[in-house]
Formats: structure tokens, sequence, C-alpha cells
């Protein structure tokens, strides 16, 4: 459990950024589903409740997710169900439970950089930016590869189009984390294919993404792309599974995505 000093609940982003900045240990509170399974001591935590961040909305071409969304508004959301195959709403279903999902939001689970993530490979998959209060507006894969620095996460961008996408994980039980993740995805003739939870974070197998993209999607080179995701990544060894048990699911999961996708591509035309 955490330990904190002072709260507050700033009216605006200036505020609550001010007060982020003035000392080392002063933290944004998300959810706290994580925060309060560690014993981090907190000098003053800020509350963005007043800020009005909870909402999952389309403008210009794009579809905005506020930093205070629970993963429940993502996985209930009616209209996100019906864009990618409703990829984001299936990637948070089997986390933990109800009641964990109401608590997590989606601000704390991007800006953290949790490798065990469903929702980063699921978003890692789209076209997906975020936008930081300091840092401004970037790709999701670019503020995952940046150094961490203090900021906070206003709203994830995801860019509303023709994307075909499936996610898969795999867990000892239901409501566990996962041992890993894979999302794909196809827009046009470009794919997709990230995996998550290697237990590091999520990351696009690129050379494999730019192989499939290729290809004739032959079941030979869906194989040999699926073969080329689990070389080209990483993985480690943690409680939930070996390097090697990861790398092998990594392949049979790839290959079941691209699959997936290519069924829902046909089941449109």
């Amino acid at each position: 459990m955490f330990t904190l000093v002072d709260l507050v609940q700033p009216d605006n982003l200036a505020e609550a950024y001010q007060i982020l900045s003035d000392k080392r240990n002063n933290t944004i509170l998300g959810g706290c589903a994580f925060l309060k399974m560690g014993s981090k001591r907190i000098g003053t935590a800020i509350d963005l409740t007043n800020l009005n961040l909870s909402y999952i909305r389309e403008q210009a071409g794009f579809i905005e997710i506020g930093a205070m969304t629970s993963l429940r508004e993502i996985e209930t959301h009616t209209q996100l169900r019906e864009y990618f195959n409703g990829v984001l709403p299936k990637s948070v279903h089997n986390i933990i439970g109800v009641q964990f999902r109401n608590g997590v939001t989606v601000g704390a689970s991007v800006y953290s950089k949790y490798g065990f993530s469903d929702l980063i490979t699921a978003l890692l998959a789209l076209d997906t930016e975020v936008e930081l209060y300091k840092g401004g507006r970037m790709l999701l894969v670019d503020f995952l590869n940046k150094p961490h620095e203090k900021d906070i996460l206003v709203k994830v961008w995801v860019k509303k189009n023709n994307r075909k996408a499936a996610y898969l994980n795999l867990r000892k039980s239901a409501s566990d984390y996962a041992v890993i993740n894979v999302a794909v995805s196809k827009l046009d003739d470009q794919w997709t294919i990230v995996v998550g939870a290697r237990p590091s974070k999520a990351a696009i197998a690129v050379r494999a993404s730019a192989a499939l993209s290729k290809g004739k999607l032959s079941v030979e080179e869906i194989e040999g792309a699926a073969q080329r995701a689990a070389e080209e990544l990483s993985f480690g060894t943690n409680a939930r599974g070996t390097s090697e048990y990861r790398k092998a699911l990594c392949q049979v999961l790839v290959k079941r995505g691209i699959m997936e996708v290519l069924h829902a591509n046909q089941s449109d035309n």
C-alpha cells in the first residue's frame, strides 16, 4: 500500500503539472489499481477528477479517449465495438474482473508503459497518438520508445479508418495477467504485428510486418511472418513463463491473428 502526505484536486492541467513538477515524489493518481500494490511514499498525490478527462468521443476523423476513462468504459462502449472489429473492447475484457476494470484508467495504463498491458498492445496495432500536457502530441510508438519524463497524459487519439484488427492472448486463468498478448491489424495492404507481455512492453515486429505486407498471403508466407515475428523480438522469463515458451506462443498467436484478420476482411467484402 502506498503512503501519501498530501492530496490535491487541481482545477486545470497547468496547476496539476506545476504541482507534479514541484517535488520528485509528487505523483499523479490514476485508478490506483497498481499503485496500491507497491509501497511507494508520495509527497503530494494529484487527483485529476475535476479535469473532466473521462470521455470517449469522435472528432475530426479520430476517436478521443480521455486519460481518466476506465477500462470498463472501453469494454462496454458501443461505438468502439464497431471499429477495428472491436479490438479495443476485446483487449481489456479479461483483465482481472469488472470491479478492477472500473478503477483502472487509460491514462495510467498507457503512461506507465506496463509490459503486461493488454490495452497498449491493441492500441499499438492501430493508428494511435498520445497527447501529453508538456510533450504535446506524438505517435504512441514514439512515446513508448522515449525516456521517461514527468508529464501528464491528457488523452489518446485513435485514427478512424477501415483497419481490420484482431487481439489474442494466453492466460493461465481467465482473469490472470497474460503470459503473452498479440495484436494484428491490416489497412489496405499494410500489416502491423504487435507482441506484448514478453514480459517487457509491447513492440511492433517491424520486419515481420513488412514481409507480410509485400507477400501474397499464402500459407507459407503467413507461417513465415509468424516465425519472423518470434525471431526478431526478444522474450524474457518470469513467474508466468520462460522466454522459450513465450517465443513459441508468439509464433502460434501471430499466425492465428493474421488468419482472423483475413477472415474479417473477407466477411466485409
